[in-house]
């Protein structure tokens, strides 16, 4: 995450593009900084999602309204350590992938490329395309994947520095049987096998170089960087990060349900000269009064932890972390919020959208919403754009219009199986 944060705060490398719905050979602007660039894979049929169009175009089966592949690119457009983004479509399918993008944000750093005959070839058709602006790095995804996080991008990232790639994957927990003619053969020892997942991250160059000397039908790259001998390291995958592939995926939204928990917390303000600085939404804020707490006193991450929490049906904050117990003390909120995102993660439960309202006199919270939203977004793995962070007072009315607190409130939105 600390890698990931860098990124962040080196801010985002804007890009002149001729026009994304120019053909493949449409270039960005030569690039004369280290970057990193990903490949969407997007020319797949999807024959097993059954009949209509290819999966990648249709409905996001969680109900959100966006399409597979918008939801996809958005993953990767809106990660401001991403600079560049080739989407490998079919050739058929040049009306729906322009259709798509007009509902994405950050469109400036996308470009396309056509497929080939199978998903290695597609792979490096995107490659070629990227190969002149020479990226550092570049993430490899499958647009049925749409569900991948930012805190596993940023968990990719981290982990590159000593490899040459970095695969999240799941250990298999099942019992894994070898069949013939219907039979069960034999019982496969399941010690350290994992299931792979996408986006996987190599270094541009290595990657590169191994596409043109790997034999043909590899299944995915870390295939492919094991045949030329490359060091591809394994970092946690995500439960969530399932793959669309069968018609049945696409029903999940009648599994699937949206849970909307709300957050108030409200903490009093010390005297004037208690200190030079505040937390709020995890962000360092000027300000000459002492929020007074148990905890470091974060209203922000407070409320949002118990919308979280209310979402999932598990009791309040105080029920987790009692403040009559001394180890509390002090403790960072950001603690708080991750312990309510692991038991999010354990339901199989999703993060889709925050909204965090503070209400205060002072210290004003505009110069920092920005701060306020990345902070928000790097500790929960959100996109920006799914992150509201918002200011009001209350016209000089109760303990906040005169000065003595301050509060905030916050609703989250999750989706989450409807047994769980």
């Amino acid at each position: 995450m600390p890698k990931m944060l860098a990124e962040l705060a080196k801010g985002k490398q804007y890009l002149r593009i001729l026009s994304p719905y120019l053909p493949a050979r449409s270039r960005l602007a030569p690039m004369s900084e280290p970057f990193t660039a990903a490949i969407i894979l997007a020319g797949g049929r999807g024959h097993r999602a059954g009949e209509g169009i290819p999966k990648q175009y249709r409905p996001m089966p969680d109900g959100s309204g966006d399409n597979v592949l918008a939801r996809s690119i958005a993953i990767f457009a809106e990660n401001q350590a991403i600079t560049q983004l080739c989407i490998v479509i079919h050739k058929d399918d040049v009306s729906l992938y322009n259709k798509t993008l007009t509902y994405c944000n950050n469109s400036d750093k996308i470009i396309y490329a056509f497929g080939g005959d199978s998903r290695q070839q597609s792979v490096f058709n995107g490659l070629e395309v990227l190969a002149k602006d020479n990226p550092h790095a570049v993430f490899i995804h499958d647009a049925a994947r749409p569900f991948a996080s930012q805190a596993l991008m940023a968990r990719c990232l981290d982990n590159l520095s000593g490899h040459d790639g970095v695969v999240p994957a799941l250990p298999v927990t099942d019992t894994l049987k070898k069949a013939e003619n219907g039979l069960i053969s034999e019982t496969v020892p399941r010690a350290g096998l994992f299931r792979a997942q996408t986006p996987q991250l190599f270094l541009f160059d290595r990657l590169y170089e191994a596409h043109k000397t790997a034999p043909q039908n590899l299944t995915d790259d870390a295939a492919v960087a094991e045949h030329a001998g490359l060091r591809v390291h394994i970092v946690e995958g995500e439960a969530q990060n399932i793959k669309l592939t069968t018609e049945e995926d696409f029903t999940m939204n009648t599994q699937i349900l949206p849970r909307t928990g709300s957050g108030f917390d409200v903490h009093r303000f010390d005297k004037a000269g208690s200190t030079e600085e505040i937390t709020l939404c995890g962000v360092s804020v000027p300000h000459d009064r002492k929020i007074i707490g148990h905890s470091d006193a974060d209203v922000g991450l407070h409320a949002l932890t118990d919308a979280i929490l209310g979402a999932l049906a598990e009791a309040d904050i105080g029920a987790h972390f009692p403040p009559s117990d001394a180890a509390h003390k002090d403790r960072a909120s950001t603690e708080f919020l991750a312990h309510a995102m692991s038991l999010a993660a354990a339901k199989q439960a999703r993060l889709t959208h925050i909204d965090l309202t503070l209400i205060c006199e002072a210290p004003k919270i505009g110069p920092h919403r920005d701060a306020m939203r990345a902070s928000l977004s790097a500790l929960t793995g959100l996109p920006l754009t799914a992150v509201s962070v918002k200011a009001t007072t209350t016209e000089g009315l109760g303990f906040t219009g005169r000065g003595e607190g301050i509060a905030a409130q916050a609703t989250a939105t999750l989706l989450i199986s409807g047994d769980a």
